[in-house]
């Protein structure tokens, strides 16, 4: 799979196939879950091919509204299936939503290594 962007006016998101991670800075506030299909379906591309390890790098988003965490919510369950595939979920505590929001994703995915600066 190849580098990739998704972007609006609100946020931006980079996939570097060279280290398998994927950026996401901004505002993530989606109308729905149908507006945040392109990001789902960008991460389940990623884990097709299998990689050892996927990263997602939270630490410059501002902002997740609650279609963006059903988003990634529904991303960590379908790891589930995924043994030998490690997540590793980089935030801040900078940030209030984050230090809060993300400590749940390891009750989703214990396998989750959660990094916040």
């Amino acid at each position: 799979m190849l580098n990739q962007e998704l972007s609006d006016d609100n946020y931006s998101v980079i996939y570097d196939a060279n280290t398998v991670t994927v950026k996401f800075s901004g505002q993530l506030v989606f109308r729905g879950y149908g507006e945040c299909a392109p990001i789902m379906e960008l991460l389940l591309a990623i884990v097709a091919t299998e990689p050892a390890v996927i990263t997602l790098d939270l630490k410059e988003v501002i902002f997740l509204n609650s279609s963006g965490i059903n988003m990634f919510s529904k991303f960590l369950l379908s790891l589930r299936k995924q043994e030998n595939i490690q997540l590793v979920v980089m935030g801040t505590n900078e940030i209030p939503w984050q230090s809060k929001s993300l400590r749940n994703m390891p009750k989703l995915l214990p396998r989750v290594q959660l990094r916040l600066e």
